[in-house]
């Protein structure tokens, strides 16, 4: 089993910023709570795009009055021109301004149905249903309408009921996985705890930076116990993983070659073995080839040390740092 470290996150996360520009007069919603999809979050007051909207409402009005005279002098137009009292341009020329009135009209209605959403955008509202993650308004406050680079969310909020984590699976591992593989999900506070998940999409390609393949994985949260930004491990259960040993640091020689390692075999003779080496993790290095199980390796392995040379084992030191299950050791 290969163990990544992944973030948890909820289905959908998002940062509610303000639409229009204005004074916070309530929130309704703090931290922690929980939403539902159209309930209301904060109330703006509007001043500025209520003037406005009342001035575009007041010229919508002016444009009706237009239209409809335009309307009536066109169509006595239209008579006078059958009798030939007028002449057939200023038949046209009343027929134009009857168009333009209309056109006046379309433009007047669409200002006036912007400038109304821009009011109605005073009324933020959830998206979908989640919890409150932060909350970041104040009653009173000056807020204004922007690119998220420019202004400051009200509230942060994150589904719950199903989580996803992503997790970089190592190259060595890539050709694993697959959508369906069982995810074992464990919080480093609670190491007995265990949430199993799968894995529900994977990235066409390798990311060329950290040579991983992005695998998202779905979670259930189960009553709550899980939250969105916590840190898990996510351990996946490949086939190349069982290929995979742990070593300490200080049992490795790194050479112009490149890494390798000191075994004892059982005639008590050193043989240096040239190691593939997978993820650094700290105290202990993964070996993905190069040895098995079964070998016994040398702490500290002196510069001198040759192959074919005839050593006696000795037990690991206590003080040593401790091999985790399933890898072999020797002292030297």
């Amino acid at each position: 089993m290969v163990s990544l470290p992944a973030t948890l996150h909820g289905r959908n996360e998002a940062a509610i910023y303000a639409r229009t520009s204005g004074y916070v007069r309530s929130w309704k919603k703090d931290l922690g709570d929980t939403v539902r999809r159209g309930e209301l979050l904060v109330q703006i007051d509007t001043p500025e795009v209520d003037q406005d909207l009342a001035q575009a409402r007041a010229a919508l009005a002016q444009v009706q009055a237009r239209l409809a005279l335009a309307a009536s002098s066109q169509a006595r137009w239209e008579g006078l021109r059958a009798g030939n009292a007028v002449s057939q341009q200023e038949l046209d020329e009343r027929r134009a301004a009857l168009q333009q009135a209309q056109a006046d009209l379309a433009a007047a209605q669409a200002n006036a149905e912007r400038l109304q959403r821009l009011h109605d955008f005073g009324r933020v509202t959830a998206p979908f249903d989640g919890v409150v993650v932060r909350r970041l308004v104040n009653v009173g406050a000056l807020v204004t309408a922007g690119s998220q680079s420019t202004t400051q969310p009200l509230y942060e909020l994150a589904e719950t009921g199903e989580l996803k984590l992503t997790v970089g699976v190592p190259q060595a591992y890539a050709a694993d996985v697959q959508v369906g593989t069982a995810v074992h999900v464990r919080l480093p506070e609670q190491p007995r705890a265990r949430y199993v998940g799968e894995v529900t999409r994977i990235s066409g390609g390798l990311d060329a930076t950290t040579r991983t393949l992005q695998a998202e994985v779905r979670v259930p949260d189960q009553g709550g116990l899980l939250r969105p930004g916590t840190y898990v491990e996510a351990g996946l259960q490949l086939k190349g993983a069982t290929q995979a040993m742990l070593l300490p640091p200080n049992a490795l020689q790194f050479r112009q070659d490149g890494p390798r390692v000191a075994v004892v075999d059982a005639k008590g003779l050193v043989q240096w073995r040239a190691l593939q080496l997978g993820r650094d993790l700290g105290k202990q290095v993964e070996v993905l080839a190069g040895i098995t199980p079964q070998d016994r390796v040398v702490l500290n392995p002196a510069d001198a040390l040759q192959d074919g040379e005839t050593v006696r084992v000795q037990p690991t030191p206590p003080t040593a740092t401790a091999a985790p299950k399933g890898e072999r050791r020797a002292g030297g």
